[in-house]
């Protein structure tokens, strides 16, 4: 009589679902041998919120059920190897005991560990390598359509998705059935799995209450009780890819990013496309042969291959701090700049010569600026950020560049009270419209309102009247600069219309008012 084969799986054959397949294709023949610790170890995750425990839970219940239709026996045991006195502790796999319980039973390890497998078979164990397969589609892709920007999914609740394009977007149910938590869960479980099989797939984060984790261009946020009132998953994919070249800027702003900016902040409120933004310029900055290396949490920028993405959960702030000063890259992108530390990073490898791009959140330009007050020193702020890129709807709208001088602060007027002052300008104009300086132990933030003459509004009325035959108010802004010189902002879609014979008439305006009149494409 033949010996029956025994098999002993480890944790990762349920985490990754292999084992179900395996026994799904009829090619197992033997005993089971399921260790309880296994599910002592999967109960201990799910209890702490770690999507792993749900997952290995659901799938020892499906092997079970598979295994005794398909005629398997299985069997759990409590048995320790031979110098075992007491179980290990509950928080850690324990796959090194089932190890070593194969070695003594000779019976024959199921893994889909690589690592366990190469150490399993250099202690002479027997060793079933059940290959993760990474060709099986995401049900989670079936929510999608070529304009869907996300999809938001909780229990007991229909599901939403957000399409459109960043900054003109709308939410749509996409069925009238609620769905379940089950229905969750097993998008849940399919989600880990493939995060952790998919050679473009990794969990970036996973604490007790959420889960993040990057799928091909799928940024996936998972969350459960207690964290949230009920399991719920959002993914958000990138559905506009552009080149720098698609935001139309001015040549004075190319040949600013190019040659003397070094220290740049992308702003913009949430949705409004910085990422897609710092995403195109990065690939700008390589295609010229710099070198660009990025910071995020998660990495869910889409770049080329050349270009190395870190990730700030997986290091502290000195390991990347080391490790970016020893590569030196030329550019340094640091996307979802949030706390002190991450503020602190930039600003310390910025002054040892990093060129710096930081992504931040801001309902304003100036707001982006603020939020580095009170971090770092006021007149250290020129030497950290001389360009705030503000991104509204999708494209540049507003540009400022830093200075440092010494004035009277715009609003007092004694000499006396001269100091040091950072000014902040419109890039295009030149105007300043902020001053910031430090006045006894406060930080004043006071926009610049220069006074215009009686004069500078007439000039500009009728400008204005004039460009009303041809385009909307909203399309257009006039400003009045010194020596009289008017700058006509328009929309770049009405920017060659005007160069006709609007222009001319313009030019019959300004020789009349004795003024020049510029027009100028607003990005």
């Amino acid at each position: 009589m033949l010996t029956e084969e025994l098999y002993i799986p480890d944790t990762s054959v349920f985490i990754r679902g292999t084992l179900r397949k395996e026994i799904e294709k009829n090619s197992l023949e033997g005993r089971l041998i399921i260790h309880s610790l296994i599910v002592a170890y999967f109960e201990y995750l799910a209890k702490n919120g770690v999507s792993e425990g749900v997952t290995g839970l659901q799938e020892v219940k499906a092997v079970k059920r598979l295994a005794e239709s398909a005629g398997i026996e299985v069997e759990f045991t409590r048995d320790l190897p031979s110098g075992y006195r007491t179980f290990p502790p509950i928080d850690n796999p324990p796959d090194q005991l089932l190890r070593d319980l194969a070695l003594e039973w000779n019976a024959v390890l199921m893994t889909s560990d690589r690592i366990a497998k190469e150490a399993a078979e250099a202690m002479g164990v027997r060793v079933s390598f059940l290959e993760p397969s990474t060709n099986n589609g995401l049900r989670l892709e079936e929510f999608f359509t070529d304009d869907t920007m996300s999809i938001h999914l909780k229990e007991n609740v229909r599901p939403f998705a957000k399409r459109g394009v960043p900054g003109k977007w709308y939410f749509v149910p996409l069925r009238e059935e609620v769905v379940t938590r089950q229905e969750l869960e097993d998008l849940m479980r399919e989600i880990i799995e493939k995060a952790k099989t998919s050679p473009h797939g990794f969990i970036e984060i996973d604490r007790p209450g959420s889960t993040i984790a990057q799928l091909d261009n799928l940024r996936i946020v998972i969350t459960k009780p207690p964290f949230s009132d009920g399991i719920e998953i959002t993914a958000v994919r990138p559905i506009v890819k552009l080149r720098l070249e698609d935001y139309n800027l001015p040549d004075k702003l190319i040949e600013r990013l190019e040659k003397k900016a070094e220290g740049i902040l992308i702003a913009g409120a949430p949705g409004m496309g910085k990422t897609t933004f710092a995403q195109a310029l990065a690939e700008y900055y390589h295609s010229k042969g710099k070198i660009v290396k990025t910071i995020e949490s998660p990495r869910d920028m889409q770049l080329p291959q050349e270009i190395t993405q870190y990730s700030k959960n997986y290091a502290s702030s000195e390991e990347i701090h080391d490790v970016l000063l020893l590569s030196r890259p030329d550019y340094t992108f640091f996307d979802e700049m949030r706390d002190t530390r991450d503020f602190e990073l930039y600003k310390d490898l910025r002054l040892a010569g990093v060129g710096m791009v930081g992504v931040v959140h801001a309902t304003s330009p100036i707001d982006a600026i603020q939020r580095f007050i009170g971090r770092v020193e006021l007149g250290m702020i020129p030497s950290i950020i001389d360009t705030v890129i503000f991104i509204k709807y999708g494209r540049v709208a507003k540009v400022y560049e830093l200075e440092t001088t010494v004035k009277i602060p715009h609003g007092l007027k004694e000499a006396e009270l001269a100091r040091p002052v950072v000014v902040v300008r419109d890039f295009l104009t030149g105007e300043p419209e902020y001053e910031l300086y430090v006045f006894g132990e406060r930080t004043f933030v006071v926009p610049v309102k220069k006074r215009r003459s009686a004069r500078d509004f007439r000039v500009k009325l009728s400008v204005e009247r004039l460009l009303r035959r041809y385009i909307p108010d909203e399309n257009m802004e006039i400003v009045v600069m010194e020596e009289g010189h008017v700058m006509v902002l328009v929309d770049t879609e009405y920017y060659n219309y005007l160069l006709g014979k609007p222009k001319k008439k313009l030019e019959r305006l300004g020789k009349r008012l004795g003024i020049q009149i510029e027009v100028r494409p607003r990005f």
